[in-house]
């Protein structure tokens, strides 16, 4: 699967093969649900992988062509390497990017596109995650996975934040 450049550059979103939709309410006005993805102080808190992996590396530069580059740690100690480069930052509306899985010996696998669209629905935070570009249906199951597992941990994260806001006496964890 390739993405084709635009004018710009930046790699379009593919097309074709299967698609990943996700969509998600969350307690958080929608600036604070933007904010988590994309301040490194509050990636730093709720480490954006799913339940159970650690963030070892992160070096992002958010804006548009600028790159990213994760490490998580699985429960079992596995180091698994993504990179990608955002192509769209729309505070606080939009955040799509590439996303791309290194293998074991550095060299990039599939390249999908993802897209995070956050909308105000009343007092939550409504996010729908549209990636596309998968090789395979089982990648994009696993994604599908993953992406939920990060979810829950990003809900736990502003359900702390809040409580800790009703409660400005509690201590930080």
């Amino acid at each position: 699967m390739s993405a084709s450049a635009d004018s710009t550059g930046l790699s379009a979103p593919a097309t074709t093969g299967p698609e990943l939709h996700i969509t998600r309410f969350f307690d958080a006005p929608r600036e604070l649900v933007f904010q988590a993805w994309t301040d490194p102080e509050h990636l730093e808190r709720w480490e954006n992988a799913p339940v159970g992996f650690t963030v070892t590396t992160v070096k992002s530069e958010i804006r548009p062509g600028g790159e990213y580059r994760v490490c998580m740690r699985s429960p079992e100690g596995v180091d698994h390497w993504l990179q990608g480069v955002y192509t769209e930052v729309v505070p606080p509306e939009r955040l799509s990017f590439t996303h791309t899985w290194l293998r074991a010996d550095g060299t990039p696998g599939v390249e999908t596109h993802v897209t995070l669209t956050f909308a105000d629905r009343g007092n939550r935070t409504e996010l729908t995650l549209h990636q596309t570009g998968f090789d395979t249906v089982a990648s994009r199951d696993g994604h599908d996975g993953g992406w939920s597992s990060t979810f829950d941990r990003l809900a736990g994260y502003l359900a702390d934040l809040h409580a800790r806001s009703s409660n400005p006496h509690q201590t930080q964890s």
